[in-house]
């Protein structure tokens, strides 16, 4: 549920002085640029012009106008004409080497914008995202491996996941378990602050636990038996905390040592004696769920064969399935098709297939029901696939990647479509062939488009700029 907005009073003085002097609400004019460059993007006087590639032989990243190449070790700016180096990090050990990262916006000021890293020996790090320049640093653990960053409420609260523990042979031999089977280090972003450790435990969420993630403040754990069990993560933690914990304090449960010091680390502060209310339930296939829409729906695959490659799509409520609600696009080439709620949180969902694609909305007004929003986007089965869909949320455009069908070298082109009727405004043709026997990545930035792609071990980023004619 989003938060109430407060109403903000505003000085009429102070207003007109701004007015007069042509400040205007910063809101009101970064949506004004955005219309503007919206329109010259979509206009035909200006066309994508291939300005930039290069080569590595590690993966390539790319986020928020940034390349990162070398695991994150050199990184490219792309608001020039074309990417330019902005800075290069010295050169790690294995111990020390980044597993993980994630960009932290802040949403009042760039010059705040920061790197997260893991890295192999359990140091979490704070970096600037301009510069590189190292701000803080956080010791993890001695006891337990982290491996993984991610979000829990985007941009707010992120969190690190350990390895999962494995029982050894010699262990199942003498007939002992393994209780612990992860660890969840929870943090705020901005500031830089352990919210603590979770530990997840056979005894407490029960046996046959294969993963558990954070999302929106829910604690979801997936079982071996494809049931998906989600908890409220705030329950959890006003029951369960033991001890509020501060990095550079001292800590009881360190007996008196400092939290995110090496070798102490931060203690498990949240252990769970019992197990929590269960929010929801359900048994699907790759224990995949998703939730969202308005009101709250699910789309899950049940786990049965004879259902599989169908989409339900459920009230959370209570489990209805909607009219309409079981998707299939009977799918008869190599690519299946995928579903999920639209990104730009309108309740739409988008179902995308090889030669397909629809976006559908629930209706309530009638009873719960599944209807087309707009025209669904076909292409020539005979000659081309849609292979992805990329959503720019400032400009409100579509970029749908379609290959013309050629085995081996074939060629691609982005469409772009107007998010709410899914009209197509333009073509771009991409210079380089498009082999569909390797993996892609293709990210659609206002007026940058980003090509990534893997062949063999080596991969290639290709970076588009709107030019004039």
């Amino acid at each position: 549920m989003a938060p109430s907005r407060r109403t903000r009073t505003v000085n009429s003085t102070d207003l007109l002085s701004r007015r007069a002097r042509g400040i205007g609400d910063p809101g009101t004019l970064f949506r004004l640029n955005l219309k503007v460059l919206r329109g010259i993007i979509l206009q035909g006087s200006r066309n994508f012009i291939k300005v930039w590639s290069k080569t590595s032989k590690s993966t390539i990243m790319y986020e928020s106008g940034k390349i990162y190449f070398e695991n994150y070790q050199k990184c490219y700016s792309c608001v020039h004409t074309e990417p330019q180096n902005l800075y290069k990090l010295p050169k790690r050990s294995k111990l020390e080497k980044f597993e993980d990262a994630l960009l932290c916006q802040c949403p009042l000021v760039n010059l705040f914008n920061l790197l997260l890293f893991l890295t192999a020996s359990n140091w979490l790090y704070r970096l600037s995202a301009e510069t590189g320049e190292e701000l803080q640093r956080v010791y993890l653990s001695s006891k337990h491996k982290f491996r993984s960053l991610s979000w829990d409420v985007s941009q707010e609260i992120f969190y690190v996941k350990s390895v999962k523990n494995k029982e050894t042979p010699l262990a199942r031999q003498a007939g002992v378990s393994e209780n612990t089977v992860m660890h969840l280090a929870i943090f705020h972003v901005f500031p830089l602050q352990i919210v603590g450790i979770l530990e997840i435990t056979k005894r407490v969420f029960g046996n046959g636990i294969t993963d558990a993630v954070l999302s929106q403040g829910v604690l979801a754990v997936s079982y071996n038996n494809k049931s998906v069990k989600l908890f409220s993560f705030e329950h959890i933690l006003h029951r369960h905390m033991t001890e509020k914990l501060i990095l550079g304090r001292q800590s009881l449960l360190l007996r008196g040592k400092t939290v995110g010091e090496a070798p102490f680390g931060i203690p498990v502060n949240i252990q769970v004696t019992d197990c929590p209310p269960v929010l929801f339930e359900v048994s699907c296939t790759n224990n995949g769920v998703q939730i969202g829409g308005h009101p709250w729906h699910y789309i899950y695959t049940p786990p049965q064969k004879n259902l599989k490659g169908t989409h339900h799509i459920c009230s959370l409520k209570d489990g209805t399935v909607a009219t309409n609600g079981i998707q299939n696009m009977k799918c008869c080439s190599l690519e299946s098709d995928e579903i999920y709620f639209h990104p730009d949180e309108s309740g739409r969902i988008v179902h995308m297939g090889p030669t397909t694609i629809n976006s559908q909305v629930i209706v309530t007004s009638s009873g719960r029901t599944v209807k087309r929003r707009f025209q669904q986007l076909d292409d020539d089965p005979d000659r081309e696939t849609f292979r992805m869909v990329e959503y720019d949320n400032e400009l409100d455009i579509l970029g749908v990647v379609v290959t013309n069908g050629e085995e081996g070298e074939g060629r691609a082109h982005v469409r772009l479509h107007d998010n709410q009727s899914g009209q197509l405004q333009r073509t771009v043709d991409l210079v380089e062939p498009w082999d569909e026997t390797y993996q892609h990545e293709l990210c659609f930035d206002k007026d940058t488009i980003i090509h990534i792609e893997q062949k063999n071990n080596n991969f290639c980023c290709h970076v588009y700029k709107l030019k004039g004619t």
